[in-house]
């Protein structure tokens, strides 16, 4: 009888157990699994951990269905948010700030690039006539798209030399194909636009580099330090009603980051789409080596990153300049400090 009392409750311990553990994974299950991925110019580097995680399968292995829907630029992915159409969006951390200040609160949950990335190049025909960017005045400068990323690169660039925005004219030309041919045809007078594009431009000889945000040494020049490029943002409340969601979304991406940081150029041109070569597997990866320094190490948005790209946006944008912006609350970073920390 004692021996049958014993199995009875160890039995019953073990389902008990069995319980708690099945109500802990329902509590970290994803509220929302079925999830649409906005995303402008998904063939760029800029995007590169995008691709990689949806290539290695770090979404699947979250338990995340992910709709990726790449837009002709950052602007309109934004817009796929805020129109309900995207639940989230891998695009520039500028419109954290941007959407803030139009209250429409949204926050980047994970950083994916440090450093832009961006190129202003001209035509080389052109390079005569255009040696700074105030000689840029009424130039046709190509951007990934009217409102995106590059645009406001561009805006910031000239800024600086007391340029407003109408005073170039902008042209939208993607950020693949579209973009290089542009050059070539003489659509445009000026680029702004990323790798490979850039590449793929410079060892034609096509341009001539103004400014490169590629490396360390560029931002230092440009902007006085790191500025928060790429990341992953989602509207304040879908955050705080989809936390699960949230997380794995997160894990997906930093394993991502982990895995970009090891990789071989060889080893991300053979997991990228062929396509995304632009038809020289040799020129990608040239592209890759060289915007390697852009890409996060942590994950996290720093403090002094996010007063960069305020300090760039401010250059140009009049809603900043008398709007109110609390900083901290563009970048959440609890959810990079559970992944970090494996859970």
């Amino acid at each position: 009888m004692r021996a049958r009392l014993r199995f009875l409750t160890t039995a019953g311990m073990a389902f008990v157990t069995a319980l708690a553990f099945a109500g802990i994974a329902a509590a970290q299950a994803p509220e929302k699994p079925n999830l649409t991925l906005g995303v402008g110019g998904k063939g760029l580097l800029y995007y590169l951990p995008l691709t990689l995680t949806e290539r290695l399968g770090y979404f699947k292995e979250q338990g995340l269905n992910v709709t990726i829907t790449d837009f002709g630029g950052g602007a309109k992915s934004l817009q796929s948010l805020i129109g309900g159409s995207a639940d989230v969006v891998t695009g520039a951390y500028e419109h954290t700030l941007r959407m803030q200040v139009k209250g429409q609160p949204i926050a980047a949950v994970i950083e994916l690039g440090r450093f832009p990335g961006m190129v202003l190049a001209v035509k080389k025909e052109k390079a005569g006539q255009i040696k700074s960017f105030k000689d840029l005045k009424g130039a046709k400068v190509g951007v990934t798209a009217p409102g995106s990323s590059t645009n406001f690169f561009l805006n910031a660039l000239i800024g600086k030399e007391g340029l407003k925005p109408t005073d170039v004219s902008i042209i939208g030309v993607g950020g693949g194909p579209g973009a290089v041919a542009a050059i070539k045809r003489g659509d445009i007078d000026a680029i702004v636009n990323l790798d490979p594009v850039i590449s793929k431009l410079e060892q034609d000889g096509d341009i001539v580099i103004m400014a490169d945000s590629r490396t360390e040494e560029g931002n230092m020049k440009l902007f006085g330090g790191n500025n928060p490029a790429a990341v992953v943002y989602l509207k304040a409340d879908f955050i705080e009603k989809n936390p699960n969601t949230t997380q794995r979304i997160v894990n997906a991406f930093y394993k991502s980051l982990k895995w970009l940081e090891k990789a071989t150029p060889a080893q991300i041109a053979e997991t990228v789409p062929p396509e995304y070569h632009l038809g020289d597997k040799t020129l990608y990866m040239k592209a890759v080596q060289a915007s390697r320094p852009m890409y996060s190490r942590d994950g996290i948005v720093s403090p002094a990153g996010m007063k960069n790209a305020f300090n760039m946006l401010v250059e140009f944008d009049e809603e900043l300049k008398t709007g109110k912006v609390d900083l901290s609350k563009t970048f959440d970073g609890r959810f990079v400090q559970k992944a970090a920390s494996g859970m």
